[in-house]
């Protein structure tokens, strides 16, 4: 496995249909935090994006949701979470994939996955993807046949830090706990409710409860581990020390 960091010129993925044409009308910056389903004919997506002007309340948006769909292009658009402070909104959106793209992630054979770092600008955007280095290569190979422009600003087979730290991990903990911290759920105090969160991954808030907890349990073993510490761990407190 392998993963791939592009660079694109914004422009020529708005040309493509990859990216809404108008969207920086609006909005500074995109990040795409997870794909949840890529398919050759859409994708889903959870995106947080930052909006230029003053932050509209999520009933606002889903007031105007229709009107947001025909003007971006999107089958679907859902808020999950509105940010005031910062100017950004949350959302899932489902994108129907221009002819193109469907021509590149039919090459791919499902063996592509768009992942962090993931971030489109005004001027330029930087796209990481991870999957069989042989798909890979081959739609590398066709971007340049068809003298689609890029760079590759990063290209390594090695795991990535992300993929290291949480290599005990299942691949579900891993995504749910990523996206838990994208929300803002460990943040103090909380952006967003167990129950909002659950609503967001289609479970239960106590079923989701228990797989976070697990997978936080795993990650503070790992690191208490890799410190020496678990007989410090156990010891006494100290007198006079509070937590």
């Amino acid at each position: 496995m392998q993963t791939v960091t592009l660079r694109f010129r914004t422009e020529d993925l708005v040309r493509l249909g990859v990216i809404p044409d108008r969207l920086f009308e609006k909005f500074e910056e995109v990040e795409l935090v997870e794909t949840l389903r890529l398919e050759t004919g859409s994708r889903l997506e959870l995106l947080r994006v930052r909006r230029k002007g003053p932050v509209r309340s999520a009933a606002e948006l889903e007031h105007d949701a229709r009107r947001i769909r025909a003007l971006y292009g999107l089958a679907q658009l859902e808020v999950v979470d509105v940010r005031p402070r910062t100017r950004d909104y949350v959302v899932l959106v489902r994108q129907r994939n221009p002819e193109r793209l469907r021509r590149w992630l039919a090459l791919a054979g499902g063996g592509i996955t768009p992942t962090a770092p993931f971030r489109l600008g005004e001027e330029e955007t930087i796209a990481s993807f991870h999957g069989e280095e042989r798909a890979l290569r081959r739609v590398l190979r066709r971007l340049d046949e068809e003298e689609f422009p890029y760079r590759v600003v990063r290209a390594s087979a090695r795991i990535p830090v992300a993929d290291r730290a949480t290599s005990e991990l299942t691949p579900l903990q891993a995504r749910l706990l990523a996206r838990a911290w994208v929300l803002g759920y460990y943040a103090i105090p909380r952006r967003v409710t167990l129950t909002r969160l659950a609503r967001s991954t289609g479970r239960s808030a106590p079923g989701l409860g228990k797989l976070l907890r697990r997978a936080e349990g795993r990650l503070v073993a790992r690191w208490l581990a890799a410190r020496g510490d678990l007989a410090g761990a156990l010891a006494p407190p100290e007198a006079g020390r509070g937590a």
